[in-house]
């Protein structure tokens, strides 16, 4: 069994509850197995293998910005942020690789879950939740907690007081927009006001 295939990071296991969401919070990210393989740093030459091990370190990201609610990061953050250096193993991912990581995660067959902010391509957004998946929990939470036909604020949204419990409380507030304009082509909601005064409606 290859290195690459004896474990794996999943993503669900930090997604799946609010209840779990908090403990994720007040601990420490726990790195999979597969983090502990010094190969696991180097772009691997086989084109299986590599493919295998794009696939690994996205969800290692996916899983390791959810816990810690990184929505968008710079290259050099990342490169020195645990997540890209194993000061156990003395490893450090090089920065052409994580470019590479990167550039798959923004494809479709790396299910778009990264997205580069600028052409100079230094900072990414991580879409551990991509928008409609973000849009999608709102429209339950408006079902859920009878919103239809309220006006709320975008900050009341993420900051209030009564979504404290919701695990979009707290997400950047650009992700919320975009999470919104996707309500607004389903015709689930409608945004009005100026910068910084925005506020939605849902139907």
């Amino acid at each position: 069994m290859s290195l690459y295939s004896q474990a794996t990071t999943t993503i669900d296991g930090a997604l799946d509850s609010r209840s779990k969401f908090a403990a994720d919070k007040a601990s420490s990210f726990s790195f999979p197995a597969t983090y502990s393989f010094p190969p696991f740093f180097t772009a691997q030459p086989n084109l299986p293998t590599r493919q295998s091990q794009l696939a690994k370190w996205s969800s290692l990201i996916q899983a390791y910005c959810a816990h810690y609610r990184i929505f968008k990061q710079t290259i050099s953050a990342a490169l020195s942020s645990s997540l890209c250096h194993n000061a156990a193993l003395n490893k450090r991912l090089p920065e052409p690789f994580l470019v590479e990581i990167l550039a798959y995660m923004t494809t479709e067959a790396g299910g778009k879950r990264a997205e580069w902010i600028g052409k100079d391509k230094t900072e990414y957004w991580v879409w551990w939740k991509r928008p409609e998946e973000w849009a999608s929990l709102l429209e339950n939470w408006v079902e859920g907690t009878g919103q239809k036909g309220q006006i709320l604020t975008l900050y009341e949204l993420i900051e209030g007081e009564d979504t404290k419990s919701e695990f979009f409380h707290g997400m950047d507030m650009e992700v919320l927009q975009r999470s919104l304009t996707v309500l607004v082509k389903r015709g689930k909601a409608q945004v009005f006001g100026t910068e910084g005064q925005e506020g939605v409606k849902f139907f």
